[in-house]
Parts: C-alpha cells; structure tokens; sequence
C-alpha cells in the first residue's frame, strides 16, 4: 500500500494542476487513469443484432480466443444508434451461461431420457417430418371445387427473439411451403 501524503489530497492536486473547476485531471484516480476498455483485448469484432426482441438494435459483439468478451451497441445501427436496452446490454451472459444448451437433445416418443444428437441428424429428422406433414395434409381444392394449394399440417410461431429479418423469411419459407398458420408472439 502506498504511503499517504497529504500533497495528494484532491484540493491541493486541484491547486497544483490549476484545475480551477475540480473536474479534470485533479480529482481522477490513479486506478481511473489506468483503466483499459474491455474490448482492447479483443482478436474480432462482429456485427449482429440483439436477439430479443422485435425492435433489431445493432450490436457490436467482441471475440477473443473464440470466446465473446463483450457486447455493446453498434453506434452505426439506424435502429439503435448505439444503445441498448438492459436485456440486450446483458446478452453476452446469454452466450457465456454455464446452462447454455449447446447440444441437440433429442427425446423419441414415449421415451424418458434425452439423447444427443449431431446437427446434421437433426436437421434431416425435421426435414423428413415437415414434407411429411405437408404431403400428408396438402389440400388442392375446397368442396366447391375452388383451388386452396394449401396445408393445414404445418403451423409456426415465431418468438420474440427472433428479429426481423429472421421473421421475414420465416414468413416466407412458410408461405411458399404452402401454409397458412403463421403467427409470431409479437402479434398476439
């Protein structure tokens, strides 16, 4: 610990700066005049958008190491402008959470435990199963003999933390697929 000097006291640093306002350099901290921004370490910088809610603020995302350091606003974002709301603000714990799933889990019917599956497995199983529904429920014409080209066995409900361009090709994917019940829980 450093020895005390009364030479050090704000008032006389204050003097001897001649910082007449006492709001500069006389009444920083030596721990304030070392202080390093957090992001200086960091190897990348991407640009993403925060993934709560509907709103798409612009967010700066800082990687070391493969490993996200830091997230801040993007001040180039003509949505956000650089700021975040305290969810967004908070995101780097979202991807850094000790209980962050990071496998595919996979539970068959009727059973009682989770298995893991890899990605390419999983995504084939959901492939399988959405032109399966589609096939299995595709509608061409109504009783009047009008054209639908529909199915009623697919459905999606988009979160809230989704953004928008997420949102609109989802819409999309859907629509073009042929079905009609496209909802998202920023609408309802």
């Amino acid at each position: 610990m450093a020895r005390f000097t009364p030479l050090e006291w704000p008032v006389l640093r204050q003097f001897r700066t001649g910082d007449a306002t006492g709001r500069g350099p006389s009444v920083t901290s030596e721990r304030t005049r070392t202080m390093r921004p957090r992001t200086e370490d960091a190897d990348r910088v991407a640009q993403s958008v925060c993934p709560y809610c509907a709103v798409g603020c612009g967010q700066l995302v800082y990687a070391k190491d493969d490993k996200v350091i830091q997230i801040e606003g993007d001040p180039d974002s003509p949505v956000s402008r650089g700021r975040l709301c305290p969810k967004g603000a908070a995101s780097e714990q979202l991807v850094n959470s000790t209980g962050r799933q990071t496998t595919v889990l996979y539970r068959a019917p009727k059973a009682k435990d989770w298995q893991s599956l890899d990605l390419d497995t999983a995504m084939d199983m959901i492939a399988d199963r959405f032109l399966e529904a589609r096939r299995n429920h595709w509608e061409d014409v109504d009783e009047a003999g009008r054209p639908l080209n529909r199915t009623m066995g697919i459905a999606s409900l988009g979160g809230a933390t989704l953004d928008n361009e997420e949102n609109y090709l989802i819409k999309k994917l859907f629509t073009a697929a042929g079905s009609v019940q496209i909802e998202n829980q920023a609408r309802i």
